[in-house]
């Protein structure tokens, strides 16, 4: 009977977790279905509500190393506890809020709490299933729970502001985090690293500056330009910062991270893999958001619907991939799942105004989805084997980073190749408009964003302009798609390149067989020979 209940509480707690990870992952992509409501109503363009999103990126990405590592050191559950009920309070200054200073700072301190959220419900789930075949199913399901939330953002953003105001997205949080928060107090353990040094202060400071700063760089630089002397500048402070944080990691004690990982290649190609798949995943949904609603002008809710396969196949295919990955072996599955993202995007690069959603839409869509959902749980699986019980939240947050990064690349670089074909393409037509019949402001928008073609058909204009209308309307979809094509391209050529790196440089062999164990000897171990791998050569 004890033994029922103790499994019960097990299940009961990981239940929790997953909440607590939706309700994070779903602020990622939520938001994005109400930026044209945001921006009509508060009257902002097109950098204001790039911000909406960049503000969350930003202070989560920047955060993440920090908080997993003070995670481990005062306790993952305590950081659960702060950081969604900070979230839920941080929710009610964006829906209430009837500015866009306060929408950034909604914005901005929610993802400050996440990033005390997520990495602790990676790191509890390591600690709640120490066996490793269990452990593997439940990083799977973990992994499925962040690849459905991308997804179902968009439905469930269309079902909110099909029947109430922008300002719902926010409101959603506020119930779910105070029920998290309950349930949290109420059936998930405490755990923490059982032995800890002395807190790396300078280290703490150090990664959190090179982190954001690097963040904050990739963000800006298509509008400063790749080459300009701030983005350049940017990146030669993040480095330094960054190098610095590596070189004091590597003298002290107690580092925030242990960045003799890296050169164990059952963790170093994962997060490779990661970062490469998540690049590929967050620049996808940009193009097919762009698609969807700008080219097809779908509405918010059947944006989402026609999203749904892509979640769907996202949560069958995660859970099982991990398993799989402890019977073949960790290298095959990788290089599989790489394979398939590149030809999903592949056939995206092929989509074309009138395309069929069945016969070419959807399966880019399905190619892509199942990819991710083989990378992310063996992936996730082989970096936190690599590691002691007590570096749990560390290496949680050495994953999350490389999600958020990627997933921040792939929307900077590959909409940078969109904006800029499809600019030099409609700024000229639109350019030639008189302004009796679009204003700057609308002009702007026009040449920033084929998402704008819905407020163009809405505009009232004499019959005699119709065919001009029509014309323009062409113009700016067809530049949408082969920008997007250009960009699909390429980033299917990054990813066939991470895949052959994977197939020659990760040990074909290697199996996660369970965390490293807690003693001593253990933990001592050399980084080059990790104790989870049987032959890691």
């Amino acid at each position: 009977m004890a033994e029922q209940t103790g499994r019960r509480r097990q299940i009961g707690a990981f239940a929790v977790i997953c909440i607590a990870e939706l309700l994070i992952v779903l602020d990622m992509t939520i938001i994005n279905v109400a930026l044209p409501s945001i921006g009509i109503e508060l009257q902002t363009g097109i950098s204001g509500l790039q911000w909406v999103v960049d503000a969350y990126t930003l202070t989560f990405s920047g955060l993440l190393l920090a908080f997993g590592n003070l995670g481990d050191r005062y306790g993952r559950k305590l950081f659960l506890v702060v950081g969604l009920t900070g979230l839920g309070t941080a929710s009610v200054i964006g829906a209430v809020g009837d500015s866009l200073p306060h929408v950034l700072t909604s914005r901005a301190v929610m993802g400050v709490f996440a990033a005390m959220v997520l990495p602790a419900t990676l790191a509890v789930i390591t600690n709640l299933f120490p066996t490793p075949k269990e452990r593997a199913l439940a990083i799977g399901v973990w992994s499925s729970i962040a690849g459905v939330a991308v997804a179902i953002g968009p439905v469930s953003g269309g079902w909110l502001l099909e029947h109430f105001s922008w300002h719902s997205v926010f409101w959603l949080n506020v119930p779910v985090a105070l029920v998290a928060v309950v349930l949290v107090v109420l059936v998930v353990p405490e755990s923490k690293a059982a032995s800890v040094g002395p807190l790396d202060i300078p280290g703490v400071v150090l990664s959190i500056a090179g982190v954001t700063l690097l963040v904050f760089v990739v963000i800006e630089a298509p509008n400063f330009g790749w080459t300009s002397w701030r983005t350049l500048l940017g990146l030669l402070l993040a480095v330094a910062f960054l190098v610095a944080f590596v070189q004091r990691e590597r003298r002290i004690t107690s580092p925030v991270l242990d960045v003799r990982l890296f050169t164990i290649k059952p963790f170093a190609w994962p997060a490779v893999s990661i970062a490469v798949g998540f690049f590929s995943l967050f620049g996808f949904l940009f193009l097919i958001t762009q698609y969807f609603q700008g080219v097809r002008e779908y509405s918010p809710l059947a944006f989402g619907i026609a999203t749904l396969p892509f979640a769907a196949a996202l949560a069958v295919s995660s859970p099982a991939a991990t398993i799989i990955a402890q019977k073949i072996g960790t290298m095959p599955v990788l290089v599989t799942g790489l394979v398939l993202i590149g030809a999903g995007l592949l056939v995206a690069g092929r989509v074309e105004i009138d395309s069929s959603y069945l016969t070419l839409v959807l399966p880019a869509m399905l190619l892509l989805a199942v990819g991710i959902a083989i990378i992310q749980g063996p992936a996730t699986e082989s970096i936190m084997s690599s590691l002691p019980l007590d570096e749990a939240g560390a290496g949680a947050a050495v994953n999350d980073t490389t999600r958020e990064i990627g997933g921040t690349l792939g929307v900077a670089v590959l909409g940078s190749i969109v904006a800029s074909y499809y600019v030099s393409t409609v700024r000229p037509l639109v350019d030639a408009i008189p302004s009796a019949i679009m204003s700057d402001t609308e002009k702007g928008y026009a040449q920033s964003s084929v998402l704008s073609v819905v407020e163009i058909q809405k505009r009232d204009l004499p019959s005699m302009f119709e065919p001009q209308r029509a014309q323009l309307i062409l113009e700016m979809k067809e530049a949408a798609l082969r920008g997007s094509s250009i960009a699909a391209y390429v980033a299917a050529g990054a990813v066939f390149v991470c895949a052959a790196a994977v197939f020659f440089m990760f040990p074909a062999k290697y199996r996660t067989t369970g965390m490293l164990a807690e003693t001593e000897s253990d933990t001592a171990s050399s980084p080059d020979t990790p104790a989870t791998t049987p032959d890691p050569q």
